[in-house]
């Protein structure tokens, strides 16, 4: 039976409070590694380190399920906004749990905690006068019979030097100016694609301008008491210089908290009006105490985390809600703002699928604790930082492998050793202190761990990291210089107090390190037979840290330790080569490839221990039935003919496709889908003559459905790629014909194949060409090649 949850936390009198919040993530989406690090990932590990000090610390968070986003997600899955939240909000949840996030709660902003605060702030903006009702021109399609929120509109950005031809109605996400969507060039409605035309509208106003007094007397006195990092800073300046102006805070949605005003009763909030108030309502849903949290500025400090496009709704919109109650609100001391970690050549995109996604991560088999250590090394705390495959690899195998792993496992491993070791028991060091190497040690420790607490409270993440790792690697050149293994034989007193010693860093480390890599933590202390619940803190009953001045003293004389294994695995290249494949591209073009191998798995089960023939000239299994695994296979099924390509354009929703206009010899072109852009050029692709195999089940590839395939070749690692080409007499419409069947089964194609030709001699060294279908070998002038599908079909 489960244990019943902790009872909710509350401030604690005398005692360090500390409410932390990460950036709501948006429910319309997986969320990819840029978001994870951007917000939840680095407000668990500053949370983690709170509790570590013994700090009296809750993390709020939750999905953001209101407004635009979510109504186009439900227009694209053609469900319901409330469906599309019920889905992402768990795929959300299980995300960060395998990310061992630990929340104190993790809420959602649909539920009636969120209309009951949010309704409750807006009748004291009313009562304070600080709102104020206007008629503004918004767009309306007239085809979909409705305003245009923000997100249901797309155009030409029109910041002067960007241009983005996609940039969204609320801020482009190329310059990330924020915008309204009467601002955008040649706008179109997102829903029908038809250009909208501009209606008035009438809406409620908060007046910033006239709650700016109070509002840059706020960001004067806490920037400078709460370290605010310098982006944040730097992007509220230039809210503040820009002037501020009357903002929104309505819509003309049905999804989103109702606005209780009878003029306005059939609009909802503006999202980024809600969604901030969405950390007061996940409180109240974690506790109905939750007003000592977020209305006892004395008490009470409120870190907030996000990436740098929040930072103006965060120190500009959220503390004029919050000052236009007149209300004693507990005010963000301090905000951490990360710049965007990039993928690979380009941006991390939510819309666009591109990047390694919260699900993708855990398929890897790559620890949770790696990728956690991996995005926190490299986080974008000044500047943009960029993800690749052979940095992670490079962190994992220099840092945690044979760095911080190499020492700990060199430790326990000794001190487990029954000869030649102690047998798992910790030696008792009398002294010392006195021993010089020792205490060189426990002096460069004690300043690591300094520079550790100073950069952690600053919320340098990143630094304190560092420091952290940078004791593991003073340890080993500890132990190399002591040669712990000859003293062991010739002075067993002093290699018994570095043992004890080096027992004492790895604790240290296991704690230190413990907001990064919880799980790596919890393993270390695993196999010093300590309970993380128990042991886990370098810290003294009143929070100070003088322990780490003496790391021999952390662990007993006489305790016996675990098991030690290994705690990191090396990810080698041919690992690394795969995942860049296989996460190339979008997350939609990466499905299709998934579906199409899934397919082509299939199609080659089936094949497996079949026989071709020329027709029906074989008989019949005795008995009088086939068997399945026996089944007869003619090649004369394939129907490959000479096409001509009549039109060949880019899919316009995959980069890797062409579609093109094949004419077969029939009343109208097929239609094609082809796998060929980055091999051959789209001009080359026009106009020529190529095979084509009529037979194959139509299959839908990115909404446009291909209706045959082209036959193309390749050499064996697949780096050169070529159309298969009939000779120049051939008659469009004109079947490829078999023909050499003698023993084994083998074809040749009367049709000449430029391709094979030019790489006759791949084959001779060994080269293997495939043209098209799957495992069905053909002769050609060149040799034998196999033959499979470039795209997801089966033979009719």
């Amino acid at each position: 039976m489960a244990s019943p949850p902790p009872p909710p936390k509350l401030p604690i009198p005398g005692r360090r409070n500390i409410l932390i919040t990460s950036a709501l993530p948006y429910v319309n989406n997986v969320p990819h590694l840029g978001n994870i690090i951007g917000c939840v990932l680095s407000a668990d590990v500053f949370a983690r380190y709170c509790r570590l000090r013994g700090y009296n610390a809750i993390y709020i968070c939750g999905t953001d399920e209101y407004g635009t986003a979510t109504e186009t997600k439900a227009l694209e899955e053609k469900c319901s906004p409330k469906e599309i939240c019920d889905k992402y909000h768990v795929i959300h949840d299980e995300v960060y749990k395998w990310f061992d996030i630990k929340f104190d709660k993790f809420g959602r902003t649909s539920a009636p905690e969120q209309t009951e605060v949010c309704q409750a702030i807006f009748h004291k903006l009313m009562e304070n006068k600080w709102l104020t009702e206007n008629t503004m021109q918004q767009l309306y399609c007239d085809t979909c019979e409705r305003f245009l929120a923000d997100r249901l509109v797309e155009g030409k950005c029109p910041t002067e030097g960007c241009n983005y031809e996609a940039a969204r109605g609320d801020q482009c996400e190329n310059c990330s100016k924020l915008l309204n969507p009467t601002e955008l060039i040649d706008p179109k409605c997102k829903v029908c694609k038809n250009a909208p035309r501009i209606r008035d509208t009438d809406h409620l106003f908060l007046e910033l301008p006239l709650l700016s007094d109070k509002l840059v007397n706020y960001i004067n006195n806490t920037s400078v008491a709460g370290m605010w990092s310098q982006n944040a800073i730097q992007a509220t300046n230039a809210w503040l210089k820009e002037g501020l102006k009357q903002r929104c805070i309505t819509r003309d949605l049905k999804w989103g908290v109702p606005v209780p005003h009878e003029k306005y009763k059939d609009k909802v909030f503006y999202v980024w009006f809600d969604a901030p108030i969405g950390y007061i309502s996940i409180t109240a849903s974690y506790t109905p105490d939750w007003e000592k949290w977020w209305k006892d500025p004395d008490n009470v400090e409120l870190f907030q985390f996000m990436g740098k496009d929040n930072v103006p709704f965060h120190t500009v919109m959220f503390p004029s809600t919050l000052l236009g109650t007149g209300e004693n609100w507990t005010m963000m001391k301090t905000i951490s703002v990360t710049e965007y970690l990039n993928y690979e050549a380009g941006k991390f995109s939510k819309s666009h699928g591109i990047g390694v996604f919260g699900n993708d991560a855990k398929t890897t088999n790559i620890p949770s604790e790696v990728w956690r250590y991996y995005l926190l090394m490299n986080r974008p705390e000044v500047s943009d930082t960029l993800f690749t495959w052979a940095d992670l690899q490079a962190k994992l195998n220099s840092e945690l492998l044979n760095n911080l792993g190499n020492f700990i496992n060199r430790v326990l491993s000794f001190v487990a050793k029954p000869a030649g070791g102690y047998d798992s028991i910790i030696p008792d060091a009398p002294n010392a202190e006195s021993h010089p190497s020792t205490n060189a040690l426990a002096e460069k420790t004690n300043k690591w761990v300094e520079q550790y607490l100073e950069a952690m409270e600053k919320v340098k993440l990143k630094q304190g990291l560092k420091s952290a790792m940078a004791i593991s690697s003073d340890g080993n050149a500890y132990l190399q210089e002591s040669q712990f293994w000859r003293l062991y034989k010739e002075d067993p007193a002093t290699c018994a107090i570095v043992m004890k010693t080096s027992v004492g860093v790895v604790y240290l480390l296991a704690c230190l390190l413990e907001p990064f890599m919880p799980s790596f933590s919890r393993e270390v202390l695993h196999q010093l037979n300590m309970s993380p619940d128990e042991d886990l803190s370098f810290c003294d009953d009143k929070g100070e840290t003088a322990k780490a001045k003496r790391p021999w003293d952390f662990v007993s004389a006489g305790h016996k330790i675990g098991k030690p294994v290994p705690l990191f695995k090396e990810l080698k290249d041919e690992q690394v080569e795969a995942f860049r494949i296989k996460f190339a591209g979008s997350q939609a073009e990466r499905i299709l490839k998934e579906q199409a191998d899934a397919e082509a798995k299939k199609v080659a089960e089936k094949l497996k221990g079949t026989k071709l023939s020329e027709g029906s000239s074989k008989k019949k299994q005795s008995g009088g039935s086939k068997s399945k695994t026996a089944e007869e296979v003619s090649v004369a099924k394939l129907d490959i003919r000479v096409g001509l390509i009549r039109k060949a354009e880019k899919h316009p929703d995959a980069d890797s496709l062409y579609i093109e206009e094949i004419d077969v010899g029939e009343e109208a072109p097929r239609t094609v889908v082809s796998g060929l852009v980055k091999f051959i050029p789209l001009e080359e692709m026009q106009n020529r003559k190529v095979c084509v195999l009529c037979n194959l089940k139509p299959v839908a590839m990115r909404g446009i459905k291909s209706h045959a395939m082209v036959l193309a070749a390749s050499n064996k690692d697949h780096t050169k790629v070529e159309l298969v080409e009939p000779p120049e007499s051939a008659a469009v419409g004109e079947r490829v014909t078999f023909a050499g069947f003698s023993g084994e089964p083998e074809a040749s194609l009367n049709a000449k194949s430029k391709t094979w030709e030019k790489l006759s001699a791949d084959l001779h060294s060994n080269g293997e060409l495939v043209a098209c279908y799957k495992d069905v070998p053909f002769t050609t002038s060149a040799g034998v090649c196999k033959v499979k599908t470039i795209a997801n079909g089966e033979i009719r």
